[in-house]
């Protein structure tokens, strides 16, 4: 399916396949449900390819929008926006560079990428993080080598808390070379899932987010082509992350957006059940206080999101991501606090949604960049430190 051309359709679009992807979502949480049918249904729907150019069949959408549909997904079902991201995550800085002339091999890149994306309905996710050193690039244990021929690259190591393990058909697997101890040294590989020696352990027992198919992946001398290295230009990685950090950093915070006002809208559903509750001047003002913190919450969203869209990688651009992901991050405590003194045993009890809903929203503050991250980020901006110095940061 390809979608509209106007935003509101697409917003509209976004949910309508939510509401089919809501009923799904205790089930999968449950682990009784398909793990793979919320992501069938978004590449039904067209969904995968929201980034992609006009001109390659896709909706075109930029970082603004692109926020504003993840969190109208993420109102209906978290994991299946946070999978999605997942797959933007990936194929967005190319979706963003799509105007830009880039070398042949790049170009060759870009335009598979995307004929796989719209014409294949791929689906792609990252595998950056490891046992370790979690996500942060810099204590990379993954290596790389090339072939004897030269015409490709042998990648052994292994990732942890892998999104999407198993359901996506690509994985972005960051890694550095055997023969280099350079920290800065990092080059990205697009990895099947069908390639020999890729292995994805169990799924994780998180105590949230079972739908995102998290687990462990293991790369035992997986071969890949030379056309898989990311844009064909190895040691591109970190520099690029430092430089232009709001997929990494907050691409998913649209998402968690959508799940927070989600538990706000099932606190509302609760107490309008109950009259009397509905009329104590308390309870109307803790309901309002946290309507007025999703409205703040909301309009840092699209601040920064329309300051990507208009100077990707500048000072505000990247200051006002981290700010926006620090808001949401930090709202979740807030809601949830508010929603089990308003709610009670609703919000304890495993038979109603708002306790799935309220351990999803814990999670935004353990995604990366965490809370204290992001706020030493912030303060480094405001005391002048040069961000766009790879040296000033710790990953």
């Amino acid at each position: 399916m390809t979608l509209p051309d106007d935003f509101d359709k697409i917003l509209e679009a976004a949910h309508q396949v939510g509401r089919k992807l809501a009923p799904l979502a205790a089930g999968v949480d449950a682990r009784t449900g398909d793990l793979r049918e919320p992501y069938d249904l978004l590449a039904e729907a067209g969904f995968l390819t929201l980034l992609v150019p006009r001109r390659a069949g896709g909706a075109g959408l930029g970082f603004a929008d692109y926020w504003r549909v993840l969190s109208a997904v993420g109102f209906h079902s978290g994991a299946a926006a946070l999978g999605l991201n997942m797959h933007n995550a990936v194929i967005g800085p190319l979706c963003e560079s799509a105007d830009t002339p880039l070398p042949p091999m790049a170009e060759e890149f870009r335009t598979w990428l995307f004929d796989e994306v719209v014409g294949g309905r791929k689906i792609f996710a990252s595998a950056a993080s490891e046992p370790a050193g979690g996500a942060k690039l810099r204590g990379l244990q993954t290596r790389y080598r090339r072939t004897d021929d030269g015409e490709g690259f042998v990648i052994t190591g292994e990732k942890s808390f892998v999104s999407l393990a198993g359901i996506a058909d690509y994985y972005a697997v960051p890694a550095r070379p055997e023969d280099s101890d350079d920290p800065g040294r990092i080059s990205h590989f697009l990895v099947s899932k069908d390639d020999p020696g890729v292995r994805f352990g169990e799924i994780h027992n998180l105590t949230a987010m079972y739908g995102t198919s998290t687990a462990n992946m293991t790369l035992d001398a997986v071969t890949v082509p030379r056309f898989r290295l990311f844009l064909g230009i190895e040691g591109l990685s970190l520099p690029k992350v430092i430089r232009e950090p709001h997929w990494m950093v907050a691409g998913y915070t649209g998402a968690y957006l959508g799940i927070a006002e989600a538990v706000q809208q099932a606190v509302v559903d609760h107490v309008t059940a109950a009259p009397k509750k509905a009329e104590s001047a308390v309870v109307q003002r803790t309901v309002g206080l946290n309507a007025a913190r999703l409205h703040a919450a909301r309009a840092l969203v699209e601040r920064a999101g329309e300051a990507v869209d208009l100077g990707r990688g500048g000072a505000t651009a990247n200051t006002l991501v981290h700010a926006a992901k620090y808001a949401v991050a930090d709202l979740g405590p807030e809601l949830a606090r508010a929603a089990v003194s308003l709610c009670g045993s609703a919000a304890v009890s495993r038979a109603k949604p708002i306790e799935r809903l309220l351990r999803e929203l814990q999670y935004g503050a353990v995604m990366p960049a965490k809370p204290e991250e992001c706020l030493e980020y912030l303060g480094k901006a405001a005391l002048g430190v040069d961000l766009r110095d790879e040296n000033a940061f710790s990953w």
